[in-house]
């Protein structure tokens, strides 16, 4: 099941309420959408249960699933996750040979 991918506490426990909140407790699935200009970024997106992804990451009783054709993109990547006053998010780590997004939920590979 495990793909070389860290859940930060701050992620585990805000997984983990999204998912109760959900109604699929420990169950949560995380992919990668295109942005909408065809640059090249892709910006992750977390949805409550399995979505018919493959199970790919569990710790402290949640269990991450990913479309089988993605999980290339989450192998050797962290994911954190960030609250205070005025709300929270989560944040990705970006692969080597990438660059950030200013919000911090995606990343583009860039060009050799």
């Amino acid at each position: 099941m495990a793909c070389n991918f860290t859940i930060s506490n701050s992620a585990a426990a805000e997984l983990i309420r999204q998912s109760a909140f959900g109604g699929t407790p420990g169950e949560m699935h995380i992919d990668f959408l295109p942005d909408g200009f065809d640059e090249g970024w892709l910006y992750i997106r977390l949805r409550c249960g399995s979505q018919d992804g493959t199970p790919f990451a569990r710790t402290d009783g949640i269990t991450l699933f990913a479309p089988p054709e993605q999980l290339s993109l989450l192998i050797g990547l962290s994911l954190d996750y960030y609250g205070d006053l005025s709300g929270g998010g989560f944040l990705i780590s970006t692969p080597e040979g990438a660059q950030t997004s200013t919000c911090g939920s995606g990343y583009k590979m860039l060009s050799k």
